[in-house]
């Protein structure tokens, strides 16, 4: 069995060798600021916060059978505030005329812009290799387990959900708009830049160019990178698509890679996801429903992939999944049936 979870202390070693299969935007590989976003989720989970908006919730995907976490993702609740501001490109069209020439152009530009009272992000969904063609899908699993949250604690989050989506990267590990654009203007490094706006993002808005960017200026490569995923991020933008997120002529500025937004009421798993109690005596004879199945136990926040038995409002289950969430009669509980391979 696979369990959804709030992160914990003792999960740190395993999300950093989880942090060591990639670049992740939300996932840094460093042991101390991880073990830091690990307490900052526990406050935010029990909203020991002094601001709300600052809440970071971390979720692991644990194999029960090995003990070990193979996976993670994470809600923002509020990324982009007056202190810390959501800073990305806008990818815009300009045309200019010449009427002595009779030509004129239509370029693509980019333009930096910052919103200071930002949406909610997702972010930070890393699974390890050998999990990702796993029978039980447990990309939907980990993935989808934030939106049910969400669902269930929908006034801690914004009325707008942001992605944002990693970039193709050549073959040298570079990102082509980091190179012609970011590094030029501040003489960092990616990885240095990454992990420095990570704490400090005034380097941005001092260094940037304010006016437009021409993307006719970049190479092939960096023009092309705009608005892409990577190989293997092109199945979460499938599915985010789906559920109905969609690009907004917004990219990254550190990597150019695109900005998909949603309504938080529109985003199908949230909409469907249902409030539900455990039935006080095994539902036998009841109709049998697939899904996702979130409770919030003495533990925390805690979900599976599950059939439940289904009345109404009320629901049963196997004792292992009783056992796994923790279930006691009038315990809170989520559920959000899949009702296909992508749902």
């Amino acid at each position: 069995m696979f369990l959804v979870r709030e992160a914990e202390a003792r999960d740190v070693d395993d999300l950093l060798a989880l942090a060591g299969t990639g670049v992740f935007l939300n996932l840094p590989r460093d042991k101390g600021l991880l073990a830091r976003k690990i307490a900052k989720s526990t406050q935010s989970f029990r909203g020991k916060l002094k601001d709300a908006r600052d809440a970071e919730y971390y979720f692991v995907l644990e194999d029960r059978a090995t003990g070990k976490v193979v996976g993670s993702s994470m809600i923002v609740a509020q990324h982009g505030t007056p202190e810390e501001p959501h800073t990305f490109f806008m990818v815009l069209p300009k045309r200019k005329v010449s009427k002595s020439l009779h030509m004129g152009f239509l370029h693509q530009v980019l333009r930096l812009g910052f919103d200071y009272d930002g949406p909610t992000e997702i972010g930070g969904l890393v699974l390890q290799r050998d999990y990702r063609s796993h029978p039980d899908k447990l990309g939907l699993l980990l993935s989808f387990s934030r939106f049910v949250y969400m669902a269930a604690r929908r006034p801690q989050f914004r009325e707008e959900v942001l992605v944002e989506l990693m970039p193709p990267f050549n073959e040298r590990g570079e990102s082509p708009i980091w190179e012609e654009v970011g590094r030029k203007f501040t003489n960092l490094r990616y990885d240095e830049a990454d992990r420095l706006s990570r704490r400090n993002k005034e380097f941005i808005t001092s260094l940037f160019p304010e006016g437009d960017i021409y993307t006719c200026m970049l190479s092939s490569e960096g023009r092309e990178a705009i608005g892409q995923v990577g190989p293997e991020t092109q199945g979460v933008r499938r599915m985010l698509e789906s559920i109905g997120f969609k690009y907004r002529s917004m990219i990254d500025p550190f990597d150019g890679g695109p900005h998909y937004w949603a309504k938080t009421s529109q985003i199908d798993p949230v909409r469907r996801s249902k409030l539900v109690k455990k039935a006080q005596r095994d539902l036998k004879d009841a109709p049998t429903q697939e899904g996702i199945l979130l409770a919030f136990s003495k533990k925390g926040a805690r979900s599976v992939k599950t059939a439940i038995r289904i009345r109404g409002t009320e629901f049963s289950v196997s004792p292992e999944v009783e056992r796994e969430l923790g279930l006691e009669d009038g315990l809170e509980c989520y559920f959000l049936e899949m009702k296909n391979d992508r749902t």
